[in-house]
């Protein structure tokens, strides 16, 4: 039996699914799926049971597909669904486990730069002592500050890449740009992560997997013109050791040609690149059972 898709509504007009999500509804819709839709602003802003006013009751099984939730949002949602009858595909535990670094981190250590965090509250940085500390566990050398979830790359200079994690005062100043830059959107807390060379010329590659087995390769979303293939046979045993059904993962090559994951994600909140036929992923996801 094929299971629901729970889309975001277009916030102007909440009785159909956000144009960013309408090629995903098209395809769900042809796969004999029910498409319900999830007020995405009203989860954020902690109104669970309004969020979830057009999804039918006792609608069953059904995979969430559109912008991303903090997961503490998302167990929220998972409790309304469940109230009105349906079941999300993926647990509120497991989502938080593949959407948050702290969550994947340990299962992919081996292929992934070397990586530590501090957890805090958004507008406050940790200290300078704290931080220095943390950069005492990573190599010596440059490295990259982000959120449990996502990077300011596009900031690069003043809120992302540290020259050399063992210069406090640099450190202190970048992650507290961060900081401040993230405002109440800062996910979990502070990472800092090794930086390692890439190929950037290759682009990265996105990796879809369902029940531990690549179900599609697409180009990452910021390099939709790059389609690189990456050798999987490292990541493969992975992904099915960290337990989740439906996830994500980035992978680039390395200067001296080692795949690497750059980051793993939830599958229902990662982006498809432009171009990408929707039904190739959504097709088996809704039947997987």
């Amino acid at each position: 039996m094929t299971d629901s898709l729970l889309l975001c509504a277009d916030p102007l007009r909440p009785a159909r699914s956000d144009p960013h999500f309408a090629a995903q509804a098209a395809a769900a819709h042809e796969a004999g799926a029910t498409v319900a839709l999830l007020d995405h602003d009203a989860l954020l802003a902690g109104r669970a049971e309004e969020a979830v006013r057009r999804v039918p009751r006792d609608i069953g099984p059904l995979w969430y597909r559109g912008w991303m939730i903090p997961a503490t949002r998302y167990a929220d949602l998972e409790a309304a669904l469940a109230a009105r009858g349906a079941l999300l595909r993926t647990g509120a535990g497991h989502y938080r486990t593949a959407h948050e670094l702290p969550g994947w981190y340990g299962t992919f250590a081996a292929v992934t730069p070397a990586s530590t965090w501090l957890p805090c509250a958004p507008f406050r940085a940790p200290g300078p002592a704290a931080l220095a500390e943390a950069a005492a566990r990573l190599p010596q050398g440059p490295g990259i500050v982000k959120d449990f979830v996502k990077s300011r790359k596009h900031d690069w200079e003043e809120a992302c890449h540290v020259p050399d994690l063992a210069d406090t005062t640099a450190l202190h100043a970048v992650v507290s740009r961060f900081v401040e830059l993230q405002e109440d959107s800062l996910a979990g807390g502070v990472v800092l992560r090794a930086f390692e060379e890439l190929r950037r010329e290759e682009g990265e590659a996105r990796v879809w997997w369902l029940d531990g087995r690549p179900l599609l390769t697409t180009a990452h979303p910021d390099t939709p013109g790059l389609t690189p293939e990456p050798g999987l046979d490292e990541v493969a045993p992975l992904v099915a050791r960290l337990g989740c059904r439906f996830v994500t993962t980035d992978l680039a090559r390395r200067a001296d040609g080692a795949w690497r994951v750059i980051e793993a994600g939830d599958g229902q909140v990662g982006d498809l690149p432009a171009g990408t036929d929707p039904s190739a992923l959504l097709g088996p996801l809704l039947n997987a059972g």
